[in-house]
């Protein structure tokens, strides 16, 4: 870091981490000018922000969504409102807030005027198309703000949006009942949060993993999960089987982006349950696709997330349904980012934040 605080910055700069061109890694911080608001659009400073597993599929170049290099990664944030634009009418200056992803899309097709703008065909997302919030500023527009309620923190803001991806898979995609018997393979953040709602809805729930997520199953079962594998130690298909009479699951939340994960669960899926797929795979995957025919199997993806899921994600962060606090395991400096990604893939963190490298004006 110290040859970037050597470059005359003043208050009209900002360090950002950006990925310059596709490929492997090309991923580094930069000085960058601090963007400015226009007409319908929001400065936000950001407090805190996440690191996710799209993330590391931007650095290593195999995410299947529009980007536009160069470009400053990172899109789970939470932050302060610092300057609005013209015409910026229901937001303030001061407010505590965090946003939604998608910067823009088209309004036009059947996806967008029917509320699923999380799968409109021409979406441009922040991380990705336009700039981020690995950085000390980020522009969203005004429609794209989310306010904090005051009981909510900083930390719980910069989580809200991968509490909206689990809300999409769960609730708006797959509609879990009182006493469904759920499997969530992947103890991550997203299986943590999956597990976490499909039990508020009543489902019991098998989290399961591998002996590397041994602290990630420990944390499971302090947020109160009904039942964690090892799947290194336990034969999940034996448990699976017992406690549904030789059924199998009555839904199946793949969240790790495993090939072997998907496979297990869509064997381990009753006839008739349904089967979401939540992880990123970032490569083609082996499987057979015709058990879904012989269980005559619902089948869908998730991906994302949108207005309706943030509406009820704030509610339920507000009214403490759901814990996000408790899942943060790191928070680190964003010139310390590459420890923080390589904390993500080994799986030794739960949720890792970055604050923002606080910039100092060089001395004249």
């Amino acid at each position: 870091m110290a040859d970037i605080f050597e470059e005359e910055i003043g208050m009209e700069k900002m360090i950002g981490l950006v990925k310059s061109a596709a490929g492997q890694g090309n991923m580094d911080l930069r000085v960058l000018p601090v963007p400015e608001p226009a007409a319908r659009q929001v400065q936000i400073e950001v407090v805190a922000t996440g690191i996710c597993g799209s993330d590391l599929h931007i650095y290593h170049s195999d995410i299947n969504l529009a980007m536009n290099l160069p470009v400053v990664t990172g899109h789970e944030f939470s932050g302060v409102v610092t300057k609005v634009g013209e015409g910026v009418s229901k937001v303030n200056i001061g407010d505590r807030v965090s946003g939604i992803t998608s910067f823009e899309t088209c309004g036009e097709c059947i996806n967008c005027k029917t509320g699923k703008t999380n799968i409109c065909q021409h979406k441009k997302l922040i991380g990705y198309w336009y700039d981020g919030a690995f950085a000390n500023y980020i522009v969203i527009p005004e429609g794209n703000v989310q306010k904090l309620p005051d009981n909510v923190s900083f930390y719980e803001g910069a989580v809200l949006e991968p509490l909206c991806c689990a809300i999409e898979a769960v609730i708006e995609l797959t509609r879990v009942k009182p006493e469904d018997i759920v499997l969530v393979t992947g103890p991550g953040l997203i299986g943590q949060l999956t597990a976490q709602l499909a039990q508020l809805c009543g489902g019991r729930v098998i989290l399961a993993g591998t002996k590397n997520d041994k602290a990630r199953l420990a944390k499971a079962v302090e947020q109160g999960i009904h039942y964690t594998i090892d799947l290194d130690a336990t034969d999940l298909e034996e448990v699976v089987m017992t406690m549904t009479h030789g059924q199998g699951a009555d839904i199946v939340f793949e969240c790790s982006g495993a090939g072997a994960a998907a496979r297990t669960g869509l064997k381990l899926l009753r006839k008739g349950g349904q089967y979401t797929q939540v992880g990123l795979f970032g490569k083609p995957i082996e499987i057979d696709f015709e058990q879904i025919a012989y269980k005559e199997a619902k089948v869908t993806g998730s991906l994302g997330q949108n207005w309706q899921n943030w509406n009820l994600a704030i509610k339920l962060l507000a009214h403490k349904r759901i814990h996000l606090q408790a899942l943060v395991s790191d928070i680190l400096p964003l010139d310390r980012w590459q420890e923080g990604f390589q904390k993500f893939k080994d799986g030794s963190g739960m949720k890792i934040l970055l604050e923002p490298v606080s910039y100092v004006e060089p001395q004249r």
